[in-house]
């Protein structure tokens, strides 16, 4: 098998996809636009070969990279980033070049854009929170008077939590209307919920391999905007109502062969056209792993190999492999700017027989996740919050 790997060497820790193919007896080719010397020797152990172009954002010299191997290699049979950011390119190369694993063109829509993806978990039978492109004042002011304040302004194409905004009040939308930049921007009405994850791996036939969930007291954009520390954790038991919602997103949305990270509120209380307390409210699809650590965090919840899962499933199709979480795993971190009566090192002491990672984030993701990050994991729900006031202070 000869599968391209967009981008092996970033984020840092996916070159133990890499690592994780070649177990399995695949040739594993690299398109980047890191130069070769400068890759970490991990990254590089793990590439039959390397092609470096200056962009990763110039289509045309991703192409000729792609043609080269081709031309060396044969018939490249998988093309995957497992990036959202290169979610439209990977598609774009395996039309071009007749790759039939993975999401083609056709359906690229119902993963990138967030107005799209409401007509999918409409077919899931998954409640989402109404929404209104963004085009003209009094479009928008109609729209707030329907839902009410506060609104969620967000990139219809975006990733993350980038330009996210809250509105509170007439005059911050006015406001907005005068400064927003020219892009495709989607209004939602806001929804008072708990933010939960469901994420997992499926097979070519959309049946789901890998399960699991995880719970984020604090949302992305909060985190960002106001500086927070970030903090969340993963589950032993999913919820079977979660569970059930989940299965029926997976099912309708393009995930063969593919890792996911589907995102929901859980009502914290009525609202008015949109759902009792409790109801599950389908907020975004990512067609990916989840990012930051996570990914280490599932291995350490199940005591497994979740890049050797994936590897497996793109190979044999399969797990082959117990799947069972044994354990609460906790992501907690601090800002560089933020003062802590605690020091980190106290902090490792106090819990050293539970922390399984330690790590400094990269600039580019430490807005969202946080500088200074540890892991810990514990059998006991009830262990996991005094862990993360020993971290973050509060």
């Amino acid at each position: 098998m000869n599968f391209v790997f967009i981008s092996p060497n970033f984020p840092l820790n996916f070159y133990l996809f890499c690592k994780a193919l070649k177990n399995n007896n695949v040739r594993v080719l690299g398109i980047g636009d890191e130069a070769y010397d400068n890759m970490s020797e991990n990254c590089k152990e793990y590439l039959d070969d390397y092609y470096q172009v200056n962009s990763l954002e110039n289509y045309d010299e991703v192409y000729r990279a792609f043609a080269y191997f081709s031309y060396k290699y044969g018939k490249i049979d998988y093309v995957e980033s497992n990036n959202e950011y290169w979610l439209m390119q990977d598609a774009r190369l395996r039309e071009d070049f007749n790759v039939n694993t993975g999401v083609r063109l056709d359906n690229i829509a119902y993963i990138r854009y967030k107005s799209q993806m409401k007509k999918k978990y409409a077919e899931a039978n998954v409640k989402t929170a109404r929404f209104h492109l963004v085009s003209d004042y009094e479009s928008g002011k109609r729209f707030a008077i329907e839902v009410g304040y506060p609104l969620i302004v967000k990139p219809d194409d975006g990733v993350g939590a980038s330009f996210t905004h809250c509105i509170n009040n007439d005059e911050e939308l006015w406001n907005f209307y005068n400064s927003y930049k020219p892009c495709q921007m989607i209004m939602e009405e806001f929804v008072d919920g708990d933010l939960v994850s469901y994420d997992g791996i499926c097979d070519s036939k959309r049946n789901i391999i890998y399960e699991t969930s995880h719970v984020f007291p604090r949302q992305v954009m909060n985190i960002v905007n106001e500086r927070l520390d970030c903090y969340y954790w993963s589950v032993i038991d999913i919820p079977e109502d979660l569970k059930e919602k989940g299965q029926a997103v997976v099912k309708t949305f393009p995930t063969n062969s593919r890792a996911f990270h589907l995102e929901f509120f859980i009502l914290r209380s009525d609202k008015e056209g949109l759902g009792k307390k409790g109801d599950i409210i389908g907020l975004e699809v990512n067609m990916r792993p989840p990012g930051g650590p996570t990914l280490d965090m599932m291995d350490y919840a199940a005591d497994i190999d979740v890049y050797q899962l994936w590897a497996n499933m793109i190979c044999f199709d399969e797990a082959r492999m117990d799947t069972s979480r044994k354990y609460f795993v906790v992501y907690a971190s601090r800002r560089k700017e933020h003062y802590y009566s605690t020091s980190l090192e106290e902090v490792k002491d106090r819990y050293r027989e539970h922390i399984v990672m330690e790590l400094k984030n990269p600039e580019v993701i430490a807005p969202a996740m946080g500088d200074d990050v540890l892991v810990a994991r514990f059998k006991n729900e009830e262990d996991i919050m005094p862990f993360v006031q020993a971290v973050i202070g509060d």
